[in-house]
């Protein structure tokens, strides 16, 4: 039986109050680190003590192994649980975490590796029996090479890094033409998210279900599963939408696919938690994606149906006891279904947003469970995930789950950064998705534009300000006139378009806002939006986007640039790569121009709307 009884929490955000919550009631002191840009997060608040580890770029703290390792040695620690993400996939780290002395909390470096290298994995994964989806994980590397291979598998294809995970380092392939950019764009991708260029290709398996199973291991050697669950429903790769059960596994097919997650773990020689990720066609054939040698973000959903704590058993696996239950004594009972709150505008390319959170209030009641790493006040960081909070609705039947998520959801009130809580909404609401028919083609099958902002957004955004910016608008000379009072002009601005409202005396409601300099951010049925104040601003040269200059999307860092002065480029290329949060968005030209000056350097943090680079015209604007 291992000791411990101080454990440092490798991570932050929401992981790392959910790890800090189950094991203080099991009764151990935690230790949280923190960068530069976490020193008022909330996780550093909740520990028993916190040290810093080192500045903002993940690569300088959280990343940063000889870090971490001092400040365990420092803050007395002597077990450390990695989360998810960051290092918890790292054999590296998990090595020196027991050459020091601390209790990894998790699986093996020997099962790390195994699992940490998605060609190794598969190959492991074909000589132990288990389904794999058809396809190369070679040694030859070459663009050449990954072309032939990807011809002779046929298209559609899927180029993935063979390291790490999270949608990034991966692409889609369907015409032929594209092959060559998306494997020189996916190898860029993983080199820089994982420190590795290798890739693999895979035949894409078309409006398929995304299912995969949790598994639990002792080391003692018992393997269960504890069900399965749905994460189809996903963008850029990457989960949207979570469910436990999946609607469309019955518990014969449970029993197949339990069995063949299982196997993958003995194969390794398992330890703690891990998620055996599948693709399962319409006919119930399924295939194994890559394992997860960690606890997964959509945990929660698995913990509602089956009424387990898995942190918990993480714990009392590191400590070197039996599991607590074996596979016949796993119960499952009712549905659970989580989102993942982000700070991201999903009306806009999904592009990620950083910013102050100001208001922060989780709605709560029967069946909801919001697990969060914000308070008011805190900052989203362009260093990191912009995941907000998980939200979860739990009920006795899938509809009843749905309904109540849809509810927590709705009385959520979120203001600062855009956020995607009205498309969650929107996609828990669509027919299909409520049918449980989604698949892994559900997003690319509807459009879901973004919506008209109403009259009344607009009629309150103008009257807050009317009733709360007394600087700007004096009281005494609202509406005056020396004979009666009149509306006051108020012009206001939002997603480039502009308008002109008149406010009079007692107009506007009260729902959840908040005032922000010159902005006004108005939470109205679910539609949150950020509006300008711009009655007293300067009339502006142009139209945006208009002036030559290609400006930041975001905070973010300089991958790479692509173009020089001098250069003639054409509407559509590419100029700039900007890497923010962990995401590399390709910055094209909007017009066919000649490049003037370049005001950004590769590796340079900039700032949102940071001119990057300028133009001039060669042609008119199309």
């Amino acid at each position: 039986m291992k000791r411990f009884s101080k454990i440092l929490i490798a991570n932050r955000g929401e992981i790392a109050v959910r790890i800090h919550d189950t094991a203080v009631d099991m009764g151990y002191r935690t230790v949280a680190v923190y960068s530069d840009a976490d020193k008022n997060a909330l996780h550093v608040s909740e520990c028993s003590e916190a040290v810093r580890i080192g500045p903002s770029p993940v690569g300088e703290s959280y990343l940063n192994i000889d870090r971490i390792l001092e400040a365990a040695h420092t803050s007395g620690a002597d077990a450390v649980h990695p989360g998810y993400g960051f290092l918890s996939e790292n054999a590296e780290f998990a090595t020196a975490c027991e050459n020091a002395g601390l209790v990894f909390i998790g699986p093996t470096p020997a099962a790390i590796a195994a699992m940490g290298n998605k060609a190794a994995a598969k190959r492991r994964m074909i000589d132990a029996g288990v389904p794999c989806v058809p396809g190369y994980q070679g040694a030859d590397q070459s663009d050449a090479n990954l072309e032939k291979e990807a011809r002779k598998i046929g298209l559609p294809v899927m180029v993935k890094a063979a390291a790490g995970g999270g949608g990034r380092g991966m692409r889609l392939v369907e015409r032929d033409g594209d092959l060559l950019e998306a494997i020189r764009a996916a190898r860029a991708e993983a080199g820089s998210a994982f420190g590795s260029g290798e890739l693999i290709l895979e035949k894409a398996v078309v409006d398929a279900r995304h299912v995969e199973i949790q598994v639990f291991a002792d080391v003692h050697g018992n393997v269960i599963h504890l069900g399965e669950r749905d994460c189809s429903v996903q963008r850029r790769h990457q989960k949207v939408i979570e469910e436990a059960p999946s609607p469309a596994v019955d518990a014969a097919l449970r029993e197949r696919m339990g069995a063949a997650a299982v196997a993958a773990a003995k194969a390794i020689g398992y330890r703690g938690a891990g998620t055996v990720e599948f693709l399962l066609d319409g006919d119930g054939a399924f295939y194994f994606l890559e394992m997860n040698t960690r606890l997964q973000v959509e945990h929660p959903v698995t913990e509602e149906i089956t009424g387990l704590d898995l942190v918990e058993w993480q714990l009392r696996v590191a400590r070197g006891e039996r599991l607590p239950l074996t596979q016949e004594q796993v119960k499952f009972k009712g549905h659970a279904i989580e989102v993942r709150l982000y700070a991201e505008d999903p009306y806009n390319g999904f592009l990620p947003q950083a910013g102050r959170v100001d208001v922060w209030q989780p709605a709560s009641g029967a069946g909801v469970r919001f697990d969060y790493g914000v308070v008011a006040g805190s900052v989203i960081s362009p260093f990191y995930d912009p995941m907000i909070a998980k939200a979860i609705g739990y009920g006795a039947t899938r509809e009843e789950a749905r309904t109540r998520l849809v509810r927590a959801l709705r009385e959520t009130v979120v203001l600062g950064p855009v956020t995607n809580r009205h498309f969650l909404i929107r996609l828990l609401e669509h027919p299909e998705f409520a049918a449980g028919k989604a698949t892994t083609a559900f997003l690319t099958k509807h459009a879901f534009t973004a919506p008209e902002i109403s009259e009344a957004h607009w009629r309150t955004a103008a009257a807050l300000l009317w009733q709360t910016s007394a600087a700007r608008y004096p009281l005494p000379l609202r509406g005056w006139r020396n004979s009666n009072p009149e509306p006051t002009p108020i012009r206001l601005a939002t997603g480039g378009t502009e308008r002109l409202l008149q406010v009079a005396t007692g107009e506007g409601t009260n729902p959840p806002f908040h005032i922000d300099g010159d902005d006004v951010i108005v939470d109205l049925d679910a539609l949150t939006v950020r509006f300008t104040d711009k009655t007293y601003a300067p009339p502006e040269a142009g139209a945006a986007g208009g002036d030559g200059k290609l400006r930041a999307p975001m905070d973010g860092r300089i991958v790479a640039i692509k173009v020089v002065p001098g250069d003639t480029v054409v509407r559509g290329q590419t100029l700039v790569v900007l890497e923010a949060m962990k995401i590399q968005h390709q910055l094209k030209a909007v017009r066919d121009a000649t490049v003037e000056s370049v005001s950004a350097q590769e590796g340079q943090q900039v700032a949102n709307r940071a001119v990057l680079v300028t133009m001039t015209a060669d042609a008119p604007a199309q």
